[in-house]
């Protein structure tokens, strides 16, 4: 079977036919180089509509007429579905093609789209969005198995961080992206922007990507019990965290029943993977060291790309009251330092060791969030210039190191299950991420405001001498002075004790990346002049 998937490396054409001449610079002919482009700005699109939507949200709350319960689910059912799609796009992307999987997904995520933009009602929303979520994940692994499959080895130092860009760049200026849309225009747009590229990337896919050949006789084996059993484990999964800290977990009854069908579902897909003829995901690739600790590294970099695009817009809104424009504004400094360090990345994983590179991008994530840790209520764009520079080109400094290092050790024939199992470690690392930065949010704040309301209880002559004041500030200003001072010194601990819940956020996932960093270490660097993939 693996001579029927393997990429040839060529446009298409028939050993007799005459091949295009390739490009010295990039080793491939400018065909393929149109091809692959076209998917990377596909991949672009699905993962940018990852987080586009996240700094709109009350936009959209407020054209759906939706509760406060039910628009988190615009981003929710988007997650859940993409992170059930993209570890079944191997086994697509090798029955059906890539070239045919993947002009599929730009036109189902083109339409989902339209459909978004065109929802009246919260509940069409929320199954819009799933549906181009869904369909969106086909888009994502197959650019990385192309990468690692068509472009010889010696040209990964361009490859690589093109990809790797992409890939953190997207969910890093969705709020911006997102932000500007819904201020300049309306939420409508979030989607509407999707749908001219979209037409695009499939036009031109279609009649440019011709790198590997299908094996229909994939769907004679398709294994429809793993399909429902990765399916229910990876999107009960998704649910449990994403839902988790706003219920208290296991408290509630709900978030309990998805935990219990996570675990059954997980045993059985775990299982079919194992025994199954044909399996829908095969595990084979977590037998190489390196692909087994670079997934680890990426999912532990998915919790500082999507944990922490969350994190510092939460502050920004919840703490400093700023609108989707100025958070974006502010948010574009990562943007732009990981687009300048990109071509640095590039040239220094040609010429420094990968684990170097993985050790001083986690370090400098490490430097970032300890910076941040001693976060104030009066910290703006200035204050988290340093932390977003360093999180901006830590990004590229580990992207491109773990790509290479993860996939680049990988047969060919493995290389697109692989690249689904890969990014999928990256998203579930954002799920992780967000679950846990949430839950610590909730707990460290709650303590905190125990111990202030303490320091401001009666007979304390600090606070009673800080009521006094705002009392009289207020009562020049309004009737109820007394009331409202008490009112305002409530929103004043409640501010502290959230910006002091930040900080414990920051100093816990500076722990993180520096054992990371450390980790980096362990794994072997792949062997000079053996490509895997047989460039």
């Amino acid at each position: 079977m693996a001579s029927s998937i393997t990429f040839d490396g060529g446009d298409g054409a028939s050993p007799a036919a005459p091949q295009a001449k390739k490009l010295e610079w990039i080793g491939v002919t400018p065909r393929e180089l149109a091809g692959f482009l076209a998917m990377v700005f596909g991949m672009f699109m699905a993962i940018l509509d990852i987080q586009i939507v996240s700094a709109s949200l009350s936009e959209i709350q407020a054209g759906l007429s939706a509760s406060g319960d039910e628009i988190p689910w615009v981003q929710t059912s988007y997650l859940i579905a993409e992170v059930v799609m993209i570890p079944l796009s191997g086994l697509l992307a090798r029955a059906l093609s890539t070239r045919v999987l993947f002009t599929a997904s730009a036109i189902g995520f083109t339409l989902a789209s339209l459909l978004c933009a065109t929802a009246t009602t919260i509940d069409q929303m929320i199954v819009y969005r799933a549906l181009q979520g869904f369909i969106g994940g086909g888009m994502i692994p197959s650019v990385f198995a192309v990468a690692f499959s068509l472009f010889p080895p010696s040209k990964r130092g361009i490859v690589s961080p093109m990809i790797g860009l992409v890939a953190t760049l997207a969910p890093t200026i969705g709020p911006t992206v997102g932000g500007y849309l819904s201020n300049a225009f309306s939420w409508h747009w979030l989607f509407l922007v999707n749908v001219g590229p979209g037409i695009i990337v499939a036009i031109a896919v279609f009649f440019l990507v011709d790198f590997d050949k299908p094996d229909r006789s994939i769907f004679r084996r398709f294994d429809f019990v793993g399909l429902a059993a990765m399916a229910l484990f990876l999107g009960a999964m998704e649910y449990v965290l994403e839902e988790g800290p706003r219920y208290d977990w296991f408290d509630d009854e709900t978030i309990s029943t998805f935990a219990v069908l996570c675990v059954i579902g997980g045993v059985i897909f775990f299982w079919r993977a194992f025994t199954a003829a044909q399996p829908i995901v095969e595990l084979r690739a977590f037998r190489d060291r390196n692909f087994a600790f670079g997934s680890t590294f990426s999912f532990i970099m998915g919790i500082g790309l999507y944990g922490l695009t969350y994190l510092y817009p939460v502050y920004l809104s919840q703490v400093r009251g700023y609108d989707a424009l100025m958070i974006g504004e502010t948010m574009f400094v990562t943007g732009v330092a990981m687009f300048l360090t990109a071509p640095v990345a590039g040239r220094l994983s040609q010429v420094m060791d990968p684990r170097v590179m993985m050790l001083v991008g986690f370090m400098g994530f490490a430097l970032g969030t300890y910076i941040a840790s001693g976060i104030t209520v009066d910290w703006d764009f200035y204050e988290l210039l340093v932390p977003q520079i360093l999180r901006g080109g830590s990004l590229m400094l580990c992207m491109v190191p773990i790509n290479n290092l993860s996939l680049g050790t990988l047969p060919p024939d493995q290389l697109k299950n692989a690249s689904g199992l890969y990014n999928l470690t990256r998203n579930l690392g954002g799920a992780v991420g967000l679950a846990v930065i949430n839950t610590v949010l909730n707990d460290r704040t709650d303590l905190h405001l125990a111990r202030l309301h303490e320091s401001v209880s009666w007979g304390r002559a600090v606070a009673e001498d800080t009521l006094a004041g705002l009392g009289q500030q207020l009562s020049a200003q309004i009737p109820d002075g007394d009331l409202a001072a008490v009112k305002q010194l409530a929103l004043l601990v409640r501010r502290q004790a959230d910006v002091m819940a930040f900080s414990d956020v920051f100093i816990v996932l500076t722990g993180m990346f520096a054992g990371m960093a450390l980790l980096a270490l362990f794994m072997n660097k792949p062997a000079e002049g053996v490509p895997a993939s047989g460039h």
